[in-house]
């Protein structure tokens, strides 16, 4: 047992002495157990350094924060599906198309321009494809992505990353063109691992090729918004870099 200089002291046996007879009582005297230690001496045991006094307090406090789940991806997720459905009941149920109320074309940046964010919730219809597609690639990343940066990290960056893919569209695109999907904000989950992977001394060449085999399809494949690849990339790579700093100090 490990006594403070605070407690009270034990008239019936030495401060630090192990539990049982007094060793003038002439019984035996048990052996220490391990880990059993008094106060200012090391640990028998190499495990009790871990378990009190001030070299486990300072273990504890140098072991890297690790943070479990992905609750902002599969919030994500979630969001983006029950608005494929919403879509499906719109459409089916009223002369109204949630297309083309939440996506986004640049023309109608000054009059709605919440619509910058509204369109990486939205997919194409009917097929599932697209849906699919993104959702699945979410998950992939997100499982690796969200466990290293926490919940409000992750979050930002995928937000950034929407809106990194519409300012492409603005700047890039056909201004009269609607624009949906949440390509831009995976593209910026591709740009934030690519930049994870080089800081942390990582083989960056599946990432790399990655990259470049989506950006090839987007400007090969007619009706893909390259625009929103190509700025959902860049904007996810910005706000890993910014992110850095505050990940150095908590790994």
């Amino acid at each position: 047992m490990t006594h403070h200089p605070d407690d009270s002291p034990d008239y019936g046996q030495p401060a630090g002495a192990p539990d049982g007879p007094a060793p003038w009582s002439g019984a035996p005297v048990p052996a220490p157990r391990y880990g059993q230690y008094v106060h200012g001496q090391a640990s028998a045991d190499p495990r009790g350094a871990q378990r009190g006094g001030h070299d486990g307090a300072a273990q504890r406090r140098r072991r890297p924060r690790r943070v479990g789940g992905m609750p902002v991806t599969w919030t994500l997720i979630g969001i983006c599906v029950v608005m494929w459905g919403l879509q499906w009941l719109t459409s089916l149920f009223t002369p109204y198309s949630l297309t083309s109320i939440l996506g986004y074309a640049p023309s109608l940046t000054d009059t709605q321009p919440w619509r910058m964010l509204t369109s990486g919730f939205v997919h194409a219809m009917p097929s599932p494809l697209h849906l699919l597609l993104n959702m699945y690639t979410l998950y992939l990343f997100g499982r690796m992505l969200e466990p290293l940066l926490g919940t409000w990290r992750m979050a930002v960056l995928f937000v950034v990353s929407v809106l990194g893919g519409s300012v492409g569209v603005l700047l890039l695109g056909n201004p009269w063109v609607l624009v949906i999907g949440a390509s831009g904000g995976v593209f910026g989950l591709f740009g934030a691992m690519f930049v994870f992977m080089r800081h942390f001394k990582n083989n960056i060449t599946p990432i790399a090729v990655l990259i470049a085999i989506n950006l090839a399809f987007g400007f090969l494949v007619g009706g893909i918004a390259w625009q929103a690849h190509v700025g959902g990339l860049i904007a996810g790579a910005v706000v890993a870099l910014a992110m850095l700093p505050g990940l150095r100090r908590r790994f």
